[in-house]
């Protein structure tokens, strides 16, 4: 079914929603734990439920090259596949695509790459795109998009987001074309440009879409740009339609994205620094592998209560981590995640009180004070 969205509160731009979808709701603001491979790093389902996760993302490119889909639809989807019953997005490859700019032939017929997993050549159109996240019956799917390079000249943003455009319309008409199992969000694209990204909207409203995204962002924009983009472009969006922010992570970026009205986000920055020893707090980031954590006995957020904390030391996480244990990284997971998805309730329990902008105020204060890495 195409999920439906309704707004229960709002604080200023922020808006408290929910997202209704075949395999459940969510409420939003919603952050989505990156599961590439048809897994979230590290991490179980009935966990993920446990920490809170009401929605992952699935990775269309990756899950293509590997299993393929015949695999994945013997399984009934990808929720069967992977065992998670509760909602799943799959990106649309675009920005996979975008990132294997040696390997790649771009043409208005869609992309042919390099397969980095054997070699083969591999054909990605907006109508394969579709019929792959058909085969993964996830409850939203993402239009075939051209990601616009960053730096880009005006022009070369045009035809970008010109071709995306057509490229959007190709992938509603096939996606609604069969039986789908949830509903396809459009992406709005335009590069650092404001007017093009309010042509782009312009364009994707001349179909009907359950949800609307906002991708080229976070490829290595400033954040005075990246902000720029959202206050020209989402007081525009649809207000009943849920407004996506593809591949921002920082906490900083959601708290200040959540301000000027979007509703849901994925990153792999809370799994992939996990890996890498990071782990995030309420006043900064802590490189757990610092000698400085070699004898303390505290845990990593005295404050926080994920199952991390309330059972391990720094010390310990750091010998973990020096050793290579695979425990190290599931710990370091379980409290990253949890981090993640108590801001988000944070941020839905301060929209719903009305006192978001004043605690935004203390908690973007706190990120600021604090060293960037500790």
């Amino acid at each position: 079914m195409n999920p439906r969205f309704t707004v229960e509160a709002t604080d200023g731009a922020a808006r408290l929603g929910r997202l209704h979808t075949t395999h459940g709701e969510l409420q939003t603001p919603a952050f989505m734990p990156v599961g590439t491979y048809g897994t979230v790093k590290a991490m179980t389902p009935e966990e993920l439920e446990g920490l809170g996760a009401q929605i992952i993302l699935g990775n269309t490119f990756h899950l293509l090259l590997r299993p393929g889909p015949r695999v994945i639809a013997a399984h009934g989807g990808l929720h069967g596949f992977m065992h998670w019953q509760r909602p799943i997005l799959t990106d649309s490859g675009g920005f996979q695509v975008f990132s294997l700019k040696s390997l790649r032939r771009l043409s208005e017929e869609g992309v042919r790459f390099r397969s980095p997993v054997d070699g083969s050549e591999v054909r990605l159109t907006p109508e394969d795109s579709m019929d792959m996240q058909l085969a993964l019956r996830s409850d939203i799917a993402m239009a075939l998009d051209d990601c616009t390079e960053h730096p880009a000249s005006e022009g070369a943003a045009r035809a970008s987001m010109e071709r995306s455009m057509r490229w959007a319309e190709r992938s509603h008409r096939h996606y609604y074309a069969a039986e789908p199992p949830g509903g396809l969000f459009g992406i709005v694209q335009g590069g650092m440009h404001p007017a093009l990204r309010l042509a782009s909207l312009e364009a994707l409203l001349r179909l009907d879409w359950p949800g609307l995204a906002v991708g080229g962002l976070a490829v290595g924009e400033t954040e005075e740009e990246r902000l720029g983009i959202l206050e020209g472009l989402v007081p525009h969006m649809p207000a009943q339609r849920p407004r996506y922010l593809m591949g921002v992570g920082r906490p900083e970026d959601i708290v200040a994205a959540v301000l000027r009205g979007i509703d849901m986000f994925d990153c792999v920055m809370p799994t992939r620094h996990a890996r890498n020893g990071h782990l995030f707090t309420a006043t900064g980031v802590i490189n757990i592998r610092n000698s400085a954590h070699q004898d303390d006995t505290g845990p990593v957020d005295p404050g926080c209560e994920c199952y991390t904390c309330r059972n391990y030391s720094r010390a310990y996480l750091r010998h973990l981590d020096r050793c290579n244990e695979i425990l190290g990284a599931r710990l370091n997971t379980i409290h990253n995640l949890h981090f993640y998805l108590a801001l988000m309730r944070a941020l839905r329990e301060a929209i719903r009180a009305g006192t978001l902008t004043a605690w935004a105020a203390v908690f973007l204060a706190a990120r600021r004070s604090a060293d960037a890495v500790a």
